[in-house]
């Protein structure tokens, strides 16, 4: 899959998952209010802070800890900036969007992780039918 359609994937799996995110915590403190055009200020928000993290991915750091510090810093920020240009703690408080944003990005790394166990699994097989078929081949 190329670098423009894993993005947009995990775009549109990170919003997906924004929006649960936000219908749960509506549930939870019994508020019903959302705006329409809340649902696209989200968009917008992971649309940053996915291209954001394409960008800083492409800087090598040997710390893994410091890239995971990096990037929930740079989606952290993004959220309080969106949210004070949109005006979102009205009704969400700041740590509900930074206990999101921690969530998503947790299960954004494990669906990551996922997608590669199961290409390596899947240039495996590749790898080992090319194998029998050089084996068949000289023989």
């Amino acid at each position: 899959m190329s670098k423009i359609k894993s993005t947009i994937m995990d775009i549109m799996i990170t919003t997906g998952s924004s929006l649960v995110i936000l219908a749960v915590f509506l549930m939870i403190f019994k508020q019903d209010f959302v705006d329409k055009l809340t649902v696209f200020q989200i968009f917008g928000a992971n649309i940053v802070i996915n291209c954001g993290l394409v960008l800083i991915h492409k800087i090598e750091s040997r710390y893994v800890i410091a890239e995971y510090l990096i990037d929930v810093s740079y989606i952290i920020a993004v959220l309080i900036v969106f949210g004070v240009i949109f005006d979102w703690y009205s009704t969400i408080p700041v740590w509900v969007l930074a206990v999101m944003a921690v969530v998503i990005y947790i299960f954004m790394t494990i669906v990551t992780t996922v997608k590669i166990q199961k290409d390596a699994k899947k240039i495996n097989e590749l790898l080992q039918k090319r194998k029998e078929k050089r084996a068949d081949s000289a023989s």
